[in-house]
């Protein structure tokens, strides 16, 4: 069975295990206090060219996505989010388990804009019960978004001075950012998020790694956020394995070399759905691709590749996503052209 359902579905990048392996009976400090963690730091300071950046590891998407929102916000202020951004989807309420309500907008291709925020924030303020309303506390983008686009340089520009008119954070979802920054045409860097958002998170467990991801506060953490991560339950006692495993992805250019194949294998995909005449609901310049299937091709096709059932088209018709990564080998993508 070819497996395109996700890029998690493997374990970790061969090198990141051999580090793993190689530092495993070295005695260290717990809770990320050991040398890896602190060199892994230094690195995605350099590659941000965030030299104050702040930097914590937690365990994963969802967990990371919760105590960041619930550590920038305040008790009555909600995340305003597009209507299909994982936090509003795919996260089973987390963000509200915290009592943070999200106030979603409607997405275009799975990204919202910053007409669309200032309007929805001017609109909030005229309204004059908005003490009673739930605060539109910050901003929560996706990038690559659940569609797989980008947003580009000029949106995120855009988008941060809308946030910092309002006073209120931006804050960039990177579970499969190493996708995003190696898409070919984008010109949205490290750098760039850095400049232009107050929080993000590198993504590492759709990235090569195990687990983990590496959240960067550009500027300055929210006060006590180690101690907040820690009540959230999204810290190992064990940081240790956290730290090695970034401090590898950023050693060599690792990250940006194991998301340059998944990108490549993706675009060879594309070209075979193209070879074979498959119609498109999207077309990505990540490592996600969206096809239309008539629901018998979908079923007979079911019983050999995996993939996402995403969305119903129409009575006949159904929207799939293909996902490759860094694990995927053309002759995987050789084999789906001969199935299809």
């Amino acid at each position: 069975m070819l497996f395109f359902v996700n890029d998690y579905g493997q374990g970790a990048h061969e090198e990141v295990l051999k580090r793993l392996v190689q530092t495993n009976l070295e005695p260290l400090p717990g809770y990320g206090g050991d040398r890896y963690c602190e060199s892994a730091k230094e690195k995605i300071r350099a590659a941000c060219e965030a030299p104050e950046a702040e930097i914590f590891f937690l365990t994963g998407g969802t967990q990371t996505n919760a105590v960041v929102i619930d550590g920038l916000l305040r008790s009555y202020q909600g995340v305003v989010s597009a209507d299909t951004g994982h936090i509003a989807v795919h996260e089973a309420g987390a963000i509200e388990y915290t009592g943070h309500k999200i106030l979603p907008l409607p997405h275009r291709e799975g990204k919202i804009s910053a007409k669309q925020i200032k309007d929805y924030l001017k609109t909030f303020y005229q309204d004059g019960n908005y003490e009673h309303m739930v605060f539109p506390g910050m901003v929560y983008l996706s990038h690559p978004t659940e569609y797989g686009t980008l947003y580009t340089k000029q949106e995120l520009s855009e988008i941060s001075a809308v946030c910092r008119e309002y006073d209120i954070p931006l804050y960039l979802d990177g579970a499969r950012l190493g996708y995003g920054l190696v898409s070919p045409g984008t010109d949205v860097t490290l750098p760039v998020i850095a400049r232009y958002c107050d929080a993000f998170y590198i993504g590492g467990t759709k990235v090569g790694a195990l687990c983990g991801e590496a959240v960067v506060f550009p500027k300055k953490a929210p006060d006590r956020f180690l101690t907040i991560t820690k009540q959230h339950g999204a810290m190992l006692a064990k940081g240790r394995l956290l730290g090695i495993q970034f401090d590898t992805l950023f050693s060599d250019r690792l990250y940006w070399r194991i998301s340059e194949q998944a990108i490549d294998m993706a675009q060879r995909m594309t070209g075979v759905f193209e070879e074979k005449q498959y119609s498109f609901y999207l077309k990505s310049p990540t490592n996600q691709q969206f096809i239309i299937l008539e629901n018998r091709q979908m079923e007979r096709l079911a019983q050999q590749v995996s993939f996402s059932v995403w969305e119903k088209l129409d009575e006949n018709h159904t929207t799939v996503r293909f996902v490759t990564s860094w694990a995927t080998r053309p002759e995987e993508i050789e084999e789906l052209r001969q199935i299809l």
